[in-house]
């Protein structure tokens, strides 16, 4: 490239052409937006940018390949949402150059709503004010904003936090190596966790590997691009769903995070179809006939927040019947439109299939509107993936629960302790075992000993019930594992003990063994259990039903019950039913099929 060719690139560009890719909702196979790729017709799009450089022209490049794209966009007569990249250096010094883009937006029709700006590294050198308060601006306009190349490029953790964006994307770098690196899962692990705790969207882009797409959907990953799935192309998707996907129903999705009454509704978002409010009948209905894949439109103000909600079978209907074009081809299309569903951000979705399907039986398909804090569209929920998300939340959430008490696994409390090591965060994990259960089952017989398990399990579940902060999990036989804040402790510990237990005419007491978590010396579940393993010897070493406790980091234990008196042997009156150092009750045959996931 010479360097005379570099005002022919801030032209037209017509040696540069688009590529199209698709980002994927692979919880529900939805494609939720598009992103263009500048693709050279001769060399690559960095040496138009070492040449725009050498000019001090980069800004002026930057601006006119995105104006370029929304052309191209345009022109294929796409309405799904944009993904444009920019510098990051753009943005924070040539920002009057980002009139051209509004300008183009509004000569295509689009709404600034539609388009995420991906800025990209680098970063360090940028004034971190003047980056903040520009993207502020855009973000006043409607654009949502997205941090580009994160993980490979110079992304200042801290510059995460000060922009907020509404979407932060990940190097192909990062996931290259999945799921063999334990170090690049730890840290998609935690990034995840800092988009949960945000709001923001965590997009993995380069993906080429099943095996790839497994550990992206058990970090709880939503979004993804790459070959594995749809390889950019000379025009954007004309089909909103990708089959392959949507996960097998043996292959469950299972989030870091989830919450208790299952996923929320943004995990299920797709793009919206907005029109203005003032919109006609026959714009809808062009709309409509142009893109067969769009299953109802939205009306919006001019900030973008929801008034009607258009469903494409009934208003087709009504304009394609007799007299239906002369009666509604130039009114208003709210004529025909219904009143939106509304669900936010914070809508799980049990609740969205439930307010889709409670109402009106006439509108059991119609798609749910999420909208932000301000009240503006985000995308909608389309019913079918609410019901195929939250059958598989329930077939997870069954094959997880220990047949026995019905309650969480293992895999459970591990999500709940992982997140709270992310986040931070100081709390308790206590493991809970009946003492002397194998004595319970060769005395009084199974039977005695199952129920003895089923009245511990309800003793935990009613704490949990009345003490928020409480996790309960059934990790086999008679082993029980708790999480709780600090606050709770003591009711936890009252309501679980006190109770007088008996199975078979057999007096019973309980182990629990508690060590306190620090953000400084704790790293991850493993380490926390393996913390606990002499923990829980020390109290089986305890008289009578015993609790004691520790902090990580610490040598020291507390005994807060039970009392180092010599442990009677069995065939004494006072024999509490207790194995010193019992083996696993899990292997005993009266307790196989306790065990949790």
């Amino acid at each position: 490239m010479n360097p005379g060719s570099i005002d022919h690139v801030l032209g037209p560009a017509n040696d540069v052409r688009f590529a199209f890719q698709p980002l994927i909702n692979i919880r529900t196979g939805a494609v939720v937006a598009v992103e263009a790729l500048a693709r050279p017709a001769d060399g690559h799009i960095t040496d138009f940018f070492r040449e725009a450089a050498r000019q001090k022209r980069v800004g002026e490049l930057d601006v006119d390949l995105a104006v370029s794209a929304v052309d191209r966009v345009s022109e294929q007569q796409s309405l799904l949402p944009l993904h444009l990249n920019l510098f990051g250096g753009t943005v924070t010094h040539e920002p009057q150059r980002l009139r051209a883009l509004h300008d183009k937006l509004a000569e295509v029709g689009r709404r600034a709503p539609e388009i995420t700006l991906e800025l990209a590294p680098p970063f360090a050198r940028l004034d971190r004010r003047k980056l903040c308060s520009e993207v502020a601006n855009l973000r006043s306009h409607g654009y949502r904003v997205a941090v580009d190349g994160v993980g490979e490029g110079d992304v200042p953790l801290t510059l995460l936090a000060d922009l907020a964006p509404d979407a932060i994307k990940l190097d192909r770098d990062v996931i290259e190596s999945l799921p063999e690196d334990r170090g690049h899962a730890a840290l998609l692990d935690s990034l995840q966790r800092l988009c949960n705790s945000t709001g923001a969207i965590l997009i993995a882009e380069g993906l080429e590997r099943r095996e790839q797409l497994k550990a992206l959907r058990e970090a709880g990953v939503r979004v993804v691009q790459g070959n594995l799935l749809a390889p950019a192309a000379r025009q954007p998707p004309t089909s909103l769903q990708i089959a392959e996907a949507v996960p097998e129903t043996d292959e469950p999705y299972s989030g870091s995070v989830p919450t208790p009454s299952g996923p929320r509704v943004t995990e299920f978002l797709s793009p919206a179809t907005m029109l203005s409010r003032d919109a006609t009948a026959d714009s809808v209905r062009g709309v409509l006939a142009d893109h067969p894949e769009v299953s109802g439109v939205v009306l919006v103000d001019e900030h973008n927040r929801p008034e009607y909600s258009i469903d494409r079978n009934r208003f087709l209907l009504a304009v394609t019947g007799p007299y239906g074009h002369a009666l509604h081809a130039q009114r208003p299309a709210a004529r025909l439109a219904d009143e939106p569903r509304v669900v936010t951000t914070a809508t799980t979705a049990m609740e969205a299939l439930t307010l889709v399907s409670g109402a009106d039986h006439t509108r059991v398909h119609d798609d749910a509107i999420v909208v932000d804090e301000a009240g503006r569209c985000l995308g909608t929920v389309r019913a079918v993936h609410l019901i195929r998300g939250m059958a598989e939340f329930k077939a997870e959430q069954a094959a997880s629960l220990n047949p026995l008490t019905r309650l969480p696994g293992s895999d459970a409390i591990q999500r709940d302790v992982d997140g709270r090591i992310a986040g931070g965060e100081v709390f308790a994990l206590s493991w809970l075992d009946i003492d002397g259960f194998k004595t319970v089952n060769d005395s009084a017989g199974f039977s005695a000993g199952d129920e003895l398990i089923r009245s511990v399990g309800r003793s935990l579940t009613d704490a949990a019930t009345s003490l928020g902060s409480v996790r309960v999990g059934h990790v086999g036989g008679d082993d029980f594992l708790l999480v709780a804040d600090l606050d709770d402790l003591v009711n936890l510990a009252e309501m679980v003990l006190d109770p007088p237990r008996r199975a078979g005419g057999i007096d019973v007491s309980l182990s629990l063994s508690t060590l306190v978590c620090t953000q400084s010396g704790t790293t991850s579940y493993q380490d926390v259990s393996r913390m606990l393993v002499p923990l829980k010897k020390h109290a089986k070493s305890l008289r009578g039903s015993s609790w004691v406790m520790s902090r990580t980091g610490s040598d020291r234990i507390d005994v807060l019950r039970g009392s180092h008196g010599d442990i009677p042997q069995q065939g004494d009156p006072g024999f509490p039913t207790r194995d010193p150092d019992p083996p696993d009750a899990a292997g005993e045959s009266g307790a196989r099929h306790h065990e949790g996931r």
